[in-house]
């Protein structure tokens, strides 16, 4: 993951890009890239979606990777560790979600009892 932002950074920095990069450009960017990857599982069924063909997904594997790229550069112009960010939101998790209230469930944590 380090090598992987390292190589955004540079990525950017040689592109005089930062001027461009503030959090609200590019949260808007990571959510259009998100909208490019859903629309590849648009109108597909359930069992369609799990059987890709092998260019359908090509094009989800370039769309994740484009939002995996906002993602860390939306972190690095924050200031937040993507890593430490996850660990402890599935810290979160465990405690809104305990297995014995969850499992098999897909109630919302508000809604287990």
């Amino acid at each position: 993951m380090k090598n992987l932002m390292t190589s955004v950074h540079q990525f950017i920095e040689e592109r005089d890009w930062n001027q461009f990069h503030s959090p609200k450009n590019l949260s808007m960017a990571l959510g259009i890239e998100v909208a490019e990857m859903q629309e590849h599982f648009q109108w597909l069924t359930q069992e369609e979606s799990k059987n890709l063909s092998e260019q359908k997904l090509k094009n989800v594997k370039e769309e994740i990777g484009d939002v995996l790229i906002y993602l860390i550069r939306i972190c690095q112009v924050l200031g937040i560790d993507p890593i430490n960010a996850a660990t402890e939101k599935m810290i979160l998790n465990e405690q809104k979600y305990p297995v014995e209230k969850s499992k098999g469930n897909m109630k919302k944590y508000t809604e287990l009892q």
